[in-house]
């Protein structure tokens, strides 16, 4: 019965949670924005217990049965709350959804007359909606989903009504005492005053979020920077053996460091997770599964970097570390910039249980040479290990798209947290101490979290200044080819025209198009007009490769990239990204270059 009793006390604390804050503007306008009424604060938070119910029993049978994603009810959820945000700003709309359906059409003028005069049907409503949103508020909730009512039915559907009582309860409270607050000082008495078009703006708002997920970012902010109230729910299930589902491991307190005696666990698990991990730790992992991916497994890597030669997995640090994957390729500027950021976390926080695992999946033919990586690697200053993923196989286990991304792993495997692209790294970096802090928890060891890293010598470009996209140079993908013939293989003599515009690539010379890259010897050229503060050139040269480069037809000077020597001149030797251009701020001029002497092969010219 201790679950129980947990359960109710969950459903309390819920109130408390972030997912829970960011929904209380429309629990409590939904039930005050047609007036001050008991009854309407009753509706709206009893339609949502009902819906919480209904919502996880259709969620398993859906999910088990008839493999609907649990997205698509974050979908229906959110949809419901926008449609009713736009009846409350503009009530006709509501009057022509009657018009849908012929065969309902009484019903719907009903319902729409009822709604018009706030009646228990926009209120129910309401509170119908949210009951999917509440699928990541209490870790209590997640173990009832995951591990309770697949045991048993009668027994799980006990455990959530008591969490759904105490939930509604804390609820009815906050909404009759905002109605309270709101009548003194008299904004609720006018239902079609500022109120009810503020709370319709609120719904539409947060119909989108919740549609788009951007309501559990919201989460994790309030979560990271504010007050996690899971975390309460955690110490309970941390300190309560009778609800433990696997057998009762050693004292905590008498295990010092890391204790991995995993052959006692998995004598009747087939978890990884080491014993020092403690019962309530195993119910945390089970419901997780409800409500994170498991992280996939390193598939057809094709070499290693920073691990002596030695293969490494995912699953080998399962129970014993937290894991950061890093999806990049050393030639990408986007990649690079967030090196800085990877290496001060790695520094601070490996001997706290982190570990990176850097998986480079190459853009380029040349980012497939291992020794090209390690070069490259050496270059950077990275310690962690680099999994190279030439066949792309760990790229697609994780359904990847992007360069650079980051994934979180705790302790039990899951992806608690990916971010694609650059920025945001507080954020990240308060997920990756909220998944340690979670693993000193139950490992019983220390952590140091009460600051975050700041790079030295890291500038963070304004990609809404920069407007230039990416432009390649081989067949695959130069449409942006001015004076030539776009997307052939082969040479082409060209000629710079009279006139140029931004963001078209001009070519003089004889230039050899190449799927990947166009090449080309001495005296052949390149102009690009850009608008941007920094040019970088991924290139590569078999021999060597002396380009001069000017911007504005002048020598570039102070404008020259950290790759650009101070006459002008750039080698190309290695195959790498070179830094071509750094102005003062974000201007628009033409870069010429021309190859001296050599043969160069260009791939794709960036900008920041």
């Amino acid at each position: 019965m201790i679950l129980f009793f947990l359960s109710l006390l969950a459903g309390v604390l819920t109130v408390l949670a972030p997912c829970t804050i960011s929904l209380l503007p429309v629990i409590v306008g939904g039930s005050v924005s047609g007036g001050n009424s008991f009854k309407r604060a009753l509706a709206v938070t009893l339609s949502l217990g009902v819906s919480v119910i209904a919502f996880t029993l259709l969620l398993k049978v859906s999910s088990s049965l008839i493999s609907i994603p649990p997205q698509f009810w974050q979908i229906v959820s959110g949809g419901i709350i926008f449609v009713l945000g736009l009846t409350m700003l503009f009530p006709a709309l509501w009057d022509s959804l009657s018009i849908v359906g012929s065969i309902n059409r009484s019903s719907n003028k009903l319902l729409a007359t009822g709604y018009k005069k706030q009646s228990l049907v926009g209120d129910i409503l309401v509170g119908a909606a949210l009951g999917p949103v509440f699928s990541s508020c209490s870790p209590t909730y997640f173990l009832i989903l995951a591990t309770v009512l697949p045991r048993s039915l009668s027994e799980g559907v006990l455990y959530l009504l008591a969490y759904t009582v105490g939930l509604c309860g804390a609820l009815l409270i906050v909404a009759v005492a905002s109605q309270k607050i709101l009548q003194r000082f008299g904004v609720a008495s006018n239902p079609k005053g500022w109120l009810k078009r503020t709370v319709g703006i609120v719904f539409l708002l947060l119909g989108v979020a919740i549609i788009f997920g951007y309501d559990k970012k919201l989460e994790l902010a309030v979560a990271n920077n504010f007050f996690d109230v899971t975390k309460i729910e955690q110490r309970f299930f941390l300190t309560q053996p009778s609800v433990s589902l696997r057998p009762s491991p050693p004292n905590p307190e008498t295990t010092t460091g890391v204790q991995t005696n995993v052959s006692a666990a998995s004598s009747t698990s087939n978890s990884t997770m080491p014993v020092a991990v403690g019962q309530g730790a195993s119910i945390l992992s089970r419901a997780k599964a409800a409500m994170y991916p498991r992280a996939p497994e390193i598939t057809k890597p094709s070499g290693y970097v920073n691990t002596n030669g030695q293969p490494i997995t995912i699953s080998e640090f399962k129970g014993k570390k937290v894991v950061l994957i890093d999806f990049w390729t050393y030639s990408c500027i986007n990649c690079q910039r967030t090196l800085p950021y990877l290496k001060a976390w790695y520094d601070k926080y490996h001997d706290q249980g982190l570990e990176i695992i850097s998986i480079h999946t190459p853009e380029f033919g040349f980012e497939k040479v291992q020794s090209n990586v390690e070069t490259a690697v050496k270059g950077f200053g990275l310690k962690y290990p680099v999994v190279l993923d030439n066949d792309y196989g760990t790229w697609g286990a994780f359904s990847n798209q992007f360069w650079p991304r980051k994934y979180l792993i705790d302790l039990d495997g899951f992806i608690v947290y990916d971010h694609a692209g650059e920025g945001s790294y507080d954020v990240t970096e308060k997920a990756i101490q909220k998944a340690l802090a979670e693993r000193a928890t139950i490992l019983g060891t220390k952590i140091d979290v009460t600051s975050t890293v700041t790079p030295k010598d890291v500038v963070i470009p304004d990609m809404g200044k920069v407007g230039s996209p990416e432009i390649y140079f081989g067949s695959n993908r130069n449409e942006h080819l001015g004076n030539g013939q776009a997307g052939v293989v082969g040479t082409q003599t060209l000629s710079f025209p009279d006139s140029t515009s931004r963001n078209v690539l001009y070519f003089s010379g004889s230039w050899t198009f190449s799927p990947e890259f166009a090449e080309s010897t001495a005296n052949a050229k390149i102009r690009y007009r850009f608008l941007a503060r920094d040019v970088y050139l991924v290139a590569s040269s078999h021999m060597g490769a002396s380009l001069r480069v000017r911007i504005d037809g002048k020598p570039v000077g102070s404008s020259a990239g950290a790759d650009i020597s101070s006459d002008g001149t750039m080698q190309v030797k290695e195959n790498k990204l070179y830094k071509v251009i750094h102005l003062p701020d974000y201007s628009e001029h033409t870069l010429d270059i021309e190859i001296q002497s050599g043969t160069l092969d260009a791939y794709t010219f960036t900008f920041g």
